[in-house]
């Protein structure tokens, strides 16, 4: 579980995060939503540790991020990963060294064990071996989004940032994304946030969601209660997404 509590961020005098709270469930899908330059990745960010709070803190698992020691920092980053918007692939690294580039720098596997765990994360996400001699520049962006996804569950983390997962693809690669993000949860037991503006990401898989607004929470429940929210600008989203 993720517990954030009154959690603020300045950028100077810029207040991106004001005072938010909510918790991120064990085991099931929590989509967060709002206007672009609400807030919604620095918040994410901030959960993986690349931003320092202003105030508030995070706790994942029982550790806060601002209590614990330089070790045990490392130790909870090891539970958690984010598939980047732009897929972050390296362009010069081969598909085999992509994927494998978190075991690579964080573990003592050989290579015959990596070439291993790479070729069963590739067919986690529908891909295979074939492409492993490949370069990101010989792959499609649906290709690409699942290389991705596959070097972010290599170290098999309990939570994973999925940043806008469909953005940019056709209608028919989107979906196939949004039902890997679904598999994937099921079958490995993954924690997942998506950040999305995608209507069919929200509806199709979403079960807990958290909207902010100008870096304030403005709706934190279920999914299945957010066509009945009073809040205007909530009602204005849900007519869009219901």
């Amino acid at each position: 579980m993720i517990d954030i509590s009154n959690l603020s961020v300045h950028f100077d005098d810029k207040v991106v995060l004001s005072d938010i709270s909510c918790i991120i469930e064990k085991d099931i899908v929590t989509t967060i939503i709002g206007k672009s330059g609400t807030g919604k990745s620095v918040l994410m960010k901030t959960v993986l540790g690349l931003i320092e709070p202003t105030r508030g803190d995070v706790t994942i698992d029982k550790i806060s991020l601002k209590k614990a020691k330089k070790k045990m920092k490392i130790e909870i980053k090891k539970k958690t990963a984010m598939l980047f918007q732009s897929s972050a692939l390296f362009d010069s690294m081969t598909i085999l060294q992509n994927v494998g580039f978190p075991l690579y720098e964080h573990t003592n596997i050989n290579f015959s064990d990596l070439v291993e765990k790479v070729i069963k994360m590739l067919q986690l996400v529908d891909l295979t071996s074939d492409i492993l001699d490949l370069y990101p520049s010989d792959l499609s962006g649906g290709m690409k989004k699942r290389v991705a996804l596959a070097r972010a569950i290599i170290q098999e983390p309990e939570y994973i940032i999925y940043d806008e997962p469909t953005t940019g693809l056709d209608p028919l690669t989107a979906e196939e994304i949004i039902r890997l993000i679904d598999t994937l949860n099921k079958e490995l037991k993954m924690t997942s946030i998506v950040i999305t503006h995608d209507p069919e990401c929200i509806k199709s898989i979403t079960q807990k969601l958290i909207m902010l607004d100008q870096g304030k929470l403005i709706f934190n429940d279920d999914f299945s209660k957010f066509s009945t929210c009073t809040h205007p600008i909530v009602k204005s989203f849900a007519k869009y997404i219901i």
